[in-house]
């Protein structure tokens, strides 16, 4: 009896009366056994519509319920139904539950992350910030020229260590939220190298490193300014992990599908345990430096994967780390 509560049910059985009686009544008139008969087929219809009714509104409560209990964050299963418009009607709430459910999970791992890399952030800062606030107490004490001069250094390469990190964090925050515009351009592997290797030139030297090139008529198709902040990433790793008077190569090759850059070098190579995750932020290896930070390879990675490119990196046989570097001409 709580569906003759419903407004719309109560007027749909009052029309649907009043018009049994009316037919039944004209009936009666013409012919008194037809309408007896009319009046009687009107009151069993209209039971068995209250009745269908009455099953309608009770799949309508119990989808109600589920879906109350879901937003009371209970874990609730819509059951399946096997009427039509609210099977299609469970079936997309089902839907759209699932949806809401995977956004939920990706922003709860979202706000997981941040807190993360916000703690990383705050720890690589830290360091240099520690650093440059000793150096700042001892520069009133330094007497000779030759401490001011260190503190001096030290104090530089500290604000250069910051400058690097907030930089490189602005550049994958653009990356993540998809602001940057690449605009690429016809070049040659030679031309990418010589413009990626720019700024190692000195610290080459300064560690007699060679560096070797084989890059034949290779040539590509990426953003100039950004694919070589990728590849002087990569390089500046290697560059970093080789000991004094190593060597370090390039080598290009263009095929139908894609152009191939490989990066090698004469170091140590990369520990097994560390290649799963070498391109993860903020991630050290066992290997890593001192002041290394762990982003300038995600950097790199996220960089080439934003033009249609992969990066992966491997030991040599005989010795050293591979960086193998793919630009598709089509989509993979």
């Amino acid at each position: 009896m709580k569906d003759l509560k419903n407004p719309e049910l109560k007027r749909e059985l009052l029309i649907f009366g009043l018009m049994s009686i009316i037919f039944g009544a004209l009936g009666l008139l013409v012919f008194p056994a037809a309408g007896l008969l009319g009046l009687g087929a009107g009151l069993a219809g209209g039971g068995l519509h209250l009745w269908c009714q009455h099953r309608r509104y009770r799949e309508i409560a119990a989808l109600s319920r589920s879906i109350d209990r879901i937003l009371h964050g209970q874990d609730q299963l819509l059951d399946d139904s096997t009427e039509g418009e609210l099977a299609i009607l469970r079936s997309e709430i089902r839907k759209m539950t699932v949806q809401l459910r995977e956004s939920a999970d990706l922003l709860q791992k979202d706000k997981q992350e941040l807190s993360q890399a916000l703690a990383d952030i705050s720890h690589q800062l830290r360091t240099p910030l520690t650093s440059m606030n000793l150096t700042v107490s001892l520069l009133p004490g330094a007497r000779e020229e030759d401490q001011r001069l260190r503190l001096t250094r030290e104090l530089k390469r500290s604000l250069e260590r910051i400058d690097w990190l907030v930089e490189t964090l602005l550049k994958l925050s653009k990356l993540d939220a998809g602001v940057v515009r690449f605009e690429p351009e016809p070049m040659t592997a030679a031309e990418l190298t010589e413009r990626a290797v720019r700024n190692l030139r000195i610290p080459m030297e300064l560690r007699e490193q060679q560096l070797q090139l084989d890059l034949a008529d290779a040539a590509l198709t990426a953003d100039p300014a950004w694919t070589a902040e990728a590849l002087g990433n990569i390089l500046k790793n290697c560059v970093e992990h080789t000991p004094a008077g190593g060597t370090l190569s390039v080598t290009a090759r263009q095929t139908p599908i894609y152009t191939e850059l490989t990066v090698t070098d004469t170091g140590p190579g990369i520990d097994p345990a560390d290649l799963p995750r070498l391109f993860e932020r903020f991630y050290r290896g066992k290997d890593a430096g001192e002041h290394s930070i762990g982003i300038g390879l995600a950097l790199a990675r996220q960089i080439i994967a934003a033009q249609n490119g992969t990066v992966q990196a491997a030991n040599n046989p005989g010795g050293g780390a591979r960086f193998v570097i793919r630009f598709y001409s089509g989509t993979v």
